[in-house]
C-alpha cells in the first residue's frame, strides 16, 4: 500500500469514527453532560491526529466543534448558542484538540527523528562490518556504493579512485576528473549544465523536493588530501532532506576511507612484488656470479698458458678476464652486502693508517696525478673504530672515480678532521660534477653517468657498495657539489678518543 492510499485510509476512518460516535452519543443525548461529549470527541481527535497526522486531527477537531454546537448544545439542530458560558465549553474544546494534536504532531516527528538517527545508525554499523568483513578493498567499495545507492533511492553510486597527483583524464569522466583535481564539489543540472556547490559545501545543499539535479560529484578526503569522488546520478533528480544529507556525509567519509584502504593495498601489492623480484635478483647475481668463478679461473690459466707460447692475443683475453673477475667479485660483494653477511673487523684504527694505505693502494692508478692530503687537525691522532680493509677499499674506489672524471693535470684533494663522534673524510675533485637529478641515484647498483660508455664507468657497483660498507660500519658516504665546479664525496666512520687508542 503506497503512502498516499494509507493517508486516505485514515481520514477515511477518522470521519468514520467521529459520524458512529456522534450517533452513539445522540442515543443517549438526554443523560450526557457537557463534559462527557467534549472528552469523547477529544478521544476520537487524538485517535485521528495519531493515525493521520496533525491535519487529520485539526480537521476532526474542527468538524466536533460543529457537531457539538449542532447536536449537544441547546437549541438544538442550530448553530446558536443560548447560554454564553457554552462559547466557554466549545472554545475550550477547539482549544484544547488543536493544541494536544499539535503537540501529539511534535512527539511524533521526534519519535520518527530518533527512528531516522537509530536507522542511520544500524546502517552505519553494518556497512562498517560488511567493509571490514570483505578480503579486498575494492569489495569494501562495492559494498559502501551498494548502501549509498539503496539508502538513497539512487539510480547509480559510483566510487572513484582518484587523487589530484595520479588522475589520469583519459580513463575518467571530465567532469570526475576536474573534481579530483579541484577538490570541489560538482552539480550537473538536468539541462546538461554544471555549477559549483555553493561555498564547497555539499553536503549543505539544499536538495529536498525537484531541485534540477541529475548528477551529484563530491570529492573524497583523509586527512586534507583528495583521494576519490563519489559520483551520485539519478536522472529522475537528487532529492536529499537534512537527514540523508547527514547520512550522506558518513558514508561519504566511509567511501574515502574505502579508497584509501585500496591505495594502500595496491601499494603494498607493489611493494611485495618488488620485494620479490629484488630477492630474486639477488638470488640470481649470486648464483650466476659463483658459476662464473670457475669459467673465469681456466679462462686465465689457458691466456697464460698461451702468453707462454709467444700469442699476443693472451694478454688481452687475461686483462678482460681480470676485468670480468672483478666484476663476479663486485657483484658477489653487493648480493652479500644486501643480505648482511660480509664481515667486518671493527677495530680502534688510527686515519694516518688509514691514508698511509691508500697512497701505496693508487699511486699507481693515478699516473703521476697529484693526491693533495690535509689533515685539519694535526697536532693529535685522528682515530676510529672501523673495519681498516673495508674502509680503505672505500676510499681507493673514490680516489679512482675523482681520477676517472677529474680533467687531466688537476689534483685531487683529501681531507680528514674529526666532526663530534666521526671521522669524515672528503675525496674533491674538478670534474663535472653530478646532475642535482641524478645525485640520489648515484649510489644505486649498476649506476652510470648520463652519456658516458660503460667502458669508463665500469658496472655502476663500485658507489654502491662503497655507501653499504659505509653503513654496515655505522657510518655514511654522502655527496654535495664542490663549490666552483666538482664533486664531493664523504666518508663519516664512527670516531674515538685518542685515551681509546693507547694500545695501538
Amino acid at each position: 500500500m503506497t503512502t498516499r492510499s494509507r493517508i486516505w485510509l485514515a481520514w477515511l476512518a477518522g470521519f468514520v469514527a467521529l459520524a458512529a460516535v456522534t450517533g452513539i452519543m445522540l442515543a443517549f443525548q438526554s443523560r450526557l453532560d457537557k463534559a462527557h461529549t467534549a472528552l469523547i470527541y477529544l478521544v476520537v481527535v487524538l485517535g485521528g491526529s495519531v493515525r493521520g497526522g496533525r491535519r487529520l486531527g485539526l480537521a476532526l477537531a474542527a468538524s466536533a466543534f460543529l457537531l457539538f454546537n449542532w447536536f449537544f448544545l441547546p437549541p438544538y439542530g442550530t448553530f446558536t448558542i443560548r447560554d454564553p458560558l457554552d462559547w466557554l465549553v466549545l472554545v475550550a474544546f477547539l482549544i484544547v484538540s488543536a493544541v494536544t494534536a499539535e503537540m501529539l504532531h511534535r512527539e511524533q516527528m521526534k519519535a520518527e527523528e530518533a527512528r531516522r538517527r537509530a536507522e542511520e545508525v544500524d546502517r552505519l554499523a553494518a556497512l562498517g562490518a560488511e567493509a571490514l568483513n570483505v578480503a579486498r578493498a575494492d569489495d569494501a567499495l562495492a559494498a559502501i556504493s551498494a548502501v549509498i545507492r539503496d539508502t538513497l533511492k539512487l539510480a547509480e553510486c559510483r566510487i572513484h579512485v582518484a587523487s589530484p597527483e595520479e588522475t589520469d583524464v583519459g580513463s575518467l569522466d571530465p567532469l570526475v576528473a576536474w573534481a579530483a583535481r579541484s577538490g570541489q564539489a560538482v552539480l550537473r543540472h538536468a539541462d546538461g549544465t554544471t555549477g559549483l556547490a555553493p561555498g564547497g559545501r555539499p553536503f549543505e545543499l539544499s536538495l529536498e523536493g525537484p531541485s534540477g539535479v541529475n548528477a551529484l560529484l563530491i570529492p573524497l578526503r583523509v586527512r586534507e588530501r583528495t583521494v576519490g569522488v563519489l559520483e551520485l546520478v539519478d536522472e529522475r533528480g537528487i532529492a536529499l532532506d537534512p537527514g540523508q544529507r547527514r547520512f550522506l556525509a558518513a558514508l561519504a567519509y566511509y567511501a574515502a576511507l574505502g579508497v584509501e584502504r585500496t591505495r594502500l593495498a595496491s601499494e603494498a601489492d607493489r611493494a611485495a612484488v618488488l620485494r620479490e623480484a629484488d630477492r630474486l635478483k639477488d638470488a640470481l647475481i649470486a648464483s650466476v656470479s659463483h658459476d662464473l668463478r670457475t669459467p673465469l679461473t681456466t679462462i686465465k690459466a689457458l691466456a697464460h698458458d698461451l702468453r707462454a707460447s709467444g700469442d699476443e692475443r693472451a694478454v688481452t683475453i687475461e686483462e678482460e678476464a681480470d676485468r670480468l673477475n672483478h666484476l663476479v667479485a663486485d657483484l658477489l660483494d653487493l648480493s652479500r652486502l644486501q643480505a648482511g653477511s660480509v664481515p667486518l673487523h671493527l677495530e680502534l684504527n688510527a686515519v694516518d693508517d688509514l691514508i698511509g694505505a691508500l697512497l701505496q693502494r693508487v699511486s699507481a692508478a693515478l699516473d703521476g696525478r697529484q693526491l693533495k692530503v690535509t689533515l685539519d687537525d694535526q697536532g693529535s691522532l685522528l682515530v676510529g673504530r672501523f673495519d681498516l680493509a673495508q674502509s680503505l677499499r672505500v676510499l681507493v674506489n673514490l680516489v679512482e672515480n675523482a681520477h676517472k672524471y677529474a680533467p687531466a693535470g688537476l689534483p685531487i684533494e683529501l681531507r680528514a678532521w674529526r666532526d663530534d663522534k666521526h671521522l669524515s673524510i672528503a675525496v674533491s675533485d674538478r670534474g663535472p660534477g653530478v646532475p642535482a637529478d641524478e645525485q640520489d641515484r648515484i649510489f644505486q647498483p649498476f649506476y652510470r653517468p648520463p652519456g658516458k660508455t660503460p667502458d669508463v664507468g665500469g658496472a655502476g657497483l663500485g658507489l654502491a657498495i662503497a655507501r653499504r660498507l659505509a653503513e654496515a660500519q655505522g657510518g655514511a658516504l654522502s655527496y654535495e657539489p664542490r663549490p666552483g665546479g666538482g664533486s664531493t664525496f664523504t666518508l663519516r666512520l664512527p670516531g674515538a678518543d685518542v685515551t681509546e687508542a693507547d694500545c695501538l
